[in-house]
């Protein structure tokens, strides 16, 4: 591997991290105080250590962390798109992910921070509430507000299929990534601006938040996963750092996917794998249909494997029409 490349792919955990030279004089900043990344795991262990990255997917992940740029991740379904994340942050010794799934009713807000009015307007009519309020204990950080704490080393940040969002979310995203910081409106309104609130690593996790606004300091790798189901804005893409993922090409490279996962109980899965690629050349399948179909043929007494293996496997598409 190229001496440049701090995620190589091999899935050992190294430090590699520390090599990251400055960022661009445009995308520097300058976050405080510095916080240290949680010692904990990616959170997805088995599917970090097997994976198996392309080359183009090891390169353009490198590229997103010299540039601190957002990197878009595309593919069809069962390409390792998400777990691409987990294998970066296991591998650079990054700490646990942090994953904002989006649907079509995700905003900027929910994966920036979230606040409690209700509970804290009843906390507040109790008789033995304190005077000095915590207004902390109401706020929680999502996801991308975490990923932008100030961190000595930055976070990895799974946002999961982007392309189910509602067509302003790119766009807000754009300002954010730009800025590398958010306001706590909530904070800003009041006199002591200050406080220690909650984080999308868990309710013990708490930072302090200074003058109602949080700044990062290592911009987050932000993985951003799509399934190619509707088109960015140009001024968005011109902003990532993007890699398609592909199936895999041949047989020996899907065996070897499949031993990774299952050790010995891929064993006499050849026929299997043989069948899932006559079966992806009339419909689109993906690779974790196979994984199921050779786990549970190695535990199940079937007399056909063959047609229990298809029944595991059924298109995700639909089937090619021949005509």
């Amino acid at each position: 591997m190229p001496d440049w490349l701090l995620y190589t792919g091999s899935r050992i955990r190294h430090d590699g991290i520390d090599r990251l030279p400055p960022p661009p004089p445009w995308r520097a900043f300058d976050g405080e105080p510095v916080l240290e990344i949680p010692d904990r795991p990616s959170g997805n262990e088995h599917q970090a250590t097997t994976y198996r990255p392309s080359d183009d997917a090891v390169q353009q992940v490198n590229a997103a962390l010299y540039l601190r740029r957002p990197l878009l991740v595309t593919g069809p379904p069962g390409t390792g798109k998400s777990t691409l994340a987990y294998a970066v942050a296991h591998e650079l010794g990054l700490g646990p992910v942090l994953h904002w799934p989006v649907t079509s009713r995700t905003t900027l807000r929910d994966g920036l921070y979230q606040y409690d009015p209700l509970t804290r307007l009843y906390a507040a009519g109790r008789d033995d509430a304190p005077r000095d309020e915590d207004i902390g204990r109401y706020i929680r950080l999502g996801p991308l507000g975490t990923a932008l704490l100030p961190y000595a080393r930055p976070r990895v940040l799974l946002v999961d299929e982007i392309d189910k969002s509602d067509i302003d979310l790119p766009n807000d995203l754009l300002t954010i990534f730009e800025k590398g910081e958010y306001e706590l409106p909530e904070l800003t309104r009041r006199a002591d601006p200050s406080a220690e609130v909650m984080t999308a690593d868990g309710p013990g996790d708490r930072v302090t938040v200074t003058a109602g606004t949080v700044r990062c300091r290592a911009f987050p790798l932000v993985v951003m996963t799509s399934n190619g189901e509707r088109e960015f804005p140009p001024a968005f893409l011109r902003r990532c750092v993007t890699v398609e993922l592909r199936q895999p090409s041949g047989e020996a490279e899907l065996s070897a996917i499949v031993r990774e996962h299952l050790g010995d109980l891929a064993d006499e899965s050849d026929d299997l794998v043989r069948r899932f690629f006559e079966r992806s050349t009339a419909g689109t399948l993906a690779t974790d249909q196979l994984l199921n179909a050779v786990y549970l043929c190695r535990h199940a007494d079937a007399e056909d494997r063959r047609a229990l293996a298809d029944r595991i496997m059924p298109y995700l598409t639909g089937p090619v029409d021949d005509d």
